[in-house]
């Protein structure tokens, strides 16, 4: 198959690209850059210049693909504090990749997150068949799904808030670094007893092979190993490799301490993989999150 993957260039999409190749897929990867250009021409794989923006380039590379992995995200936008723009943006990209690939049957695979579940205050472990109704990113999530009635093999592949691996370089793990660094110590809010769940990212890159590969249409997938490792424990790891003190944090003060995290850091957040795994004969085998923070490279400045 003939890949085109946006966000070629990014901490997933660098995994992306040579699991594709492996598999011996082509790969065309989307540049808004020079510089993302050389780093998806140095992976192996063609490139076309493009933005989300620029919807006739968008339109252009999906109708020449035989699939579509959208990866790109206005993350910058997102951490200036304005993820409510970057969501829409995202939204009309996907929209017009959905236009182009309707009545095709090729397949269209997007990223959401888990997060979005806890936000349902469900009281237990979220499942791939947990829908939330309406919300930034998550109408983009829904459309896709629903595009599997206008012939497009759709699947969405919701990621957890820690994609870990040494090609991390500005998810939430190295934000809560460079904190615990700023403030001299490693914080939980509370007890920590809230969960993040974890996957590795060349695990989730594996995943998302196989769901372009043979994902059925309207199927939401979770890329999760770690199902929910206490953020205490985060915390904490973060502190042994720091060496630095690990201290809790009443509510009142996530905000100044987390600053653009505090959103997140509460949140409760386990969520279950069985059944992916088990559709997608899928098996989450690199490092958890705890071993892999304990192997240092996250700490290497």
């Amino acid at each position: 198959m003939r890949i085109f993957v946006t966000g070629a260039s990014g901490h997933i999409g660098s995994a992306v690209i040579p699991e594709l190749l492996g598999a011996g897929h082509g790969v065309v990867g989307y540049a808004r850059s020079d510089e993302a250009a050389a780093v998806i021409t140095a992976a192996g794989a063609e490139v076309q210049r493009g933005s989300l923006d620029d919807l006739d380039a968008l339109r252009a590379a999906t109708e020449a693909s035989d699939g579509v992995i959208h990866l790109a995200f206005r993350h910058d936008a997102m951490r200036a504090g304005d993820f409510v723009g970057a969501a829409e943006s995202d939204s009309v990209a996907i929209n017009a990749m959905i236009e182009t690939l309707a009545g095709t049957n090729k397949p269209l695979v997007i990223s959401s997150g888990t997060l979005s579940l806890a936000f349902l205050q469900l009281g237990r472990t979220g499942v791939e068949t947990d829908v939330v109704e309406s919300g930034p990113r998550i109408d983009a999530e829904n459309a896709v799904i629903a595009s599997a009635e206008r012939g497009v093999r759709s699947s969405v592949i919701r990621l957890t808030p820690t994609v870990h691996s040494s090609l991390d370089h500005h998810g939430f793990v190295p934000g809560l670094i460079a904190i615990a660094r700023e403030k001299g110590f490693a914080a939980y809010v509370g007890e920590g007893t809230n969960h993040w769940p974890a996957v590795h990212t060349l695990d989730a890159a594996h995943l998302y092979r196989l769901a372009v590969e043979s994902a059925p249409a309207g199927t939401r997938l979770h890329a999760v190993g770690d199902e929910g490792v206490p953020f205490r424990a985060i915390a904490e790891a973060i502190g042994r490799n720091l060496n630095l003190p690990v201290v809790s944090i009443p509510a009142d003060e996530a905000d100044a301490y987390f600053t653009y995290l505090s959103l997140f850091v509460q949140l409760d957040n386990p969520t279950s993989s069985a059944a992916t795994q088990q559709l997608m004969s899928w098996t989450p085998a690199r490092p958890g999150l705890l071993d892999d923070l304990d192997e240092g490279h996250y700490f290497t400045v």
